[in-house]
């Protein structure tokens, strides 16, 4: 096993990306509920503990607390935000209401030299309520704010850190150092988390789970669906079978483009299933997007169900459920966070089903992905296409799915798509070089008529959206400021070549308050 951090989750939306971080110092982590029984915990062995945000007042009756282990241990500790002030309440320090609360970008001062935060003053993102008003015994004050005179402490000796910021975002520009400097030197650990590793690991864990029996594959159409069968098919070989179902609801071309990638690049068994008519008939009449992924997770579920009987009943089930799906459909193992939205790969599947779930990507970013995809020798075409939900242009098509709205939204989708690929901006990997880019761009179709002129002629027709964010993890994104002439050009070809839809808006919400898909 490689060196690891534990990182326990006080319900921040943003753990995860603490673990990216820590990932992206080759260092392998992992993410357990600050509840979780100690010997699962220390059975990782960890070199140290990262204590994550939350929402609570630690001060408070049914607030989490540090677990004992931890302190026992004698592991070094970073405890950030809620974390921090954990740290400090278990140690017998004093944490209170804030007399001015900080959210959003603040300047904090170094105010002692020390092995984690450079000896400077620097922008930070700050989200508390509390402060921390005197220090555990032997424990410094290692900068300051304006409205926190102890923005980070430090116990150097003993390893144990604590900051009230959130070095983990992006808003914080030197925070991942910071959390580099943590795991590397603090700790010690060892930067062997690398995607030749990652690729071991899962294969070995893939082996382990499902021995000699054969593997029925979930193939949606999307990057992670086929990274996913990728390394079950580097593990189990011909055990593997992929199933990959034309629901109606994919981009223009796509089901073409999947097939030729599985079969040609990578020699998987693959056997289509067309269940357009099923998919439409299921959707028919309903709008309600929560209602669309359970319906969509139900029948995908019962499709695959069918084929395992014809297969020779396979007991496992690949799925390319990744973090980002996790986080924000809030699955069990994130008690203390909030539910965004369902994703029909890990909430919307049904209690009772045929299969045990292999998810061999259940823990790695987007990014991580696509690096691994690479690695096991699929196409650039296909590792860097754009994300697509589970559920497909279902979630595009606000309102009732029917086959009509799908062309039109295809069709948009297609026409913004053609253009950003050839003004350069349709891939992210150019944003990473230092140009503009695109993480994820698509179009959707609203449930709202306008009236316009054509022809001299009153049009009633629906509105499309755009949308196009940049983001590196996907967890926080903002709006991509696309050329204006591009927009035009997309705009104008849209109402001319599509049918049915005579007025093109531009999305300009970040994420938060926004998410990056509409429903």
């Amino acid at each position: 096993m490689t060196d690891t951090i534990v990182i326990l989750d006080f319900g921040s939306q943003y753990t995860q990306l603490i673990a990216r971080r820590v990932r992206e110092a080759q260092v392998y982590c992992e993410l357990f509920p600050w509840h979780t029984p100690s010997e699962r915990v220390l059975d990782l062995q960890p070199k140290g503990f990262i204590l994550s945000g939350g929402p609570a007042s630690v001060y408070e009756p049914e607030a989490p607390q540090l677990p004992a282990y931890v302190l026992d241990s004698q592991r070094p500790i970073l405890g950030i935000c809620y974390g921090m002030q954990a740290l400090t309440h278990a140690l017998g320090g004093r944490v209170a209401p804030s007399q001015a609360r900080e959210y959003g970008l603040a300047q904090v001062e170094t105010i002692r030299p020390n092995p984690l935060l450079p000896s400077v003053t620097q922008p930070v993102w700050m989200s508390h309520g509390d402060r921390i008003e005197s220090a555990p015994p032997g424990f410094t004050a290692l900068a300051r704010s304006d409205h926190s005179p102890i923005a980070a402490l430090g116990e150097i000796q003993r390893g144990y850190y604590g900051v009230q910021f959130h070095p983990e975002v992006h808003h914080t520009p030197g925070g991942a150092e910071i959390l580099r400097r943590f795991v590397l030197e603090v700790c010690q650990a060892k930067p062997d988390w690398t995607p030749d590793s990652i690729i071991a690991e899962g294969i070995r864990r893939i082996q382990e789970q499902v021995g000699d029996q054969p593997v029925l594959s979930a193939v949606s159409g999307g990057v992670d669906s086929s990274v996913a069968t990728a390394m079950v098919q580097r593990a189990v070989g011909e055990q593997l079978v992929a199933v990959f179902v034309d629901t109606g609801l994919l981009r223009q071309g796509e089901a073409t483009q999947v097939r030729s990638a599985l079969h040609d690049h990578l020699g998987v068994e693959l056997v289509v299933v067309d269940a357009v008519e099923r998919f439409m008939q299921a959707l028919r009449g309903v709008s309600e997007p929560e209602t669309k992924r359970r319906i969509i997770g139900e029948l995908f579920i019962r499709i695959f169900e069918k084929q395992a009987r014809q297969l020779g009943k396979p007991r496992f089930l690949v799925q390319g459920t990744i973090y980002p799906d996790v986080v924000e459909s809030s699955a069990p193992d994130r008690a203390q966070a909030q539910r965004i939205k369902t994703h029909h790969n890990v909430g919307g599947l049904p209690e009772q089903m045929d299969f045990a779930l292999v998810e061999p990507l259940r823990y790695l970013f987007k990014d991580e992905v696509r690096i691994v995809g690479e690695t096991l020798g699929l196409p650039a075409s296909l590792v860097w296409r754009q994300p697509f939900p589970g559920p497909g242009l279902a979630v595009r098509c606000l309102g009732e799915v029917t086959p009509a709205r799908l062309r039109r939204l295809r069709g948009a989708d297609a026409i913004l798509t053609e253009e950003l690929a050839a003004a350069g901006l349709l891939r992210m990997s150019q944003q990473q070089e230092g140009t503009r880019g695109t993480a994820q761009a698509f179009a959707v179709l609203l449930p709202v008529r306008s009236v316009g002129v054509m022809g001299d002629q009153r049009t009633y027709q629906e509105a499309v959206a755009l949308r196009a964010v940049t983001t590196e993890d996907f967890m926080t994104a903002d709006w991509a400021r696309l050329p204006h002439d591009l927009l035009a050009r997309v705009a104008n070809r849209i109402v001319n070549e599509v049918a049915g839809v005579n007025r093109v808006v531009y999305d300009i919400t970040s994420k938060p308050p926004g998410t990056i898909e509409w429903e």
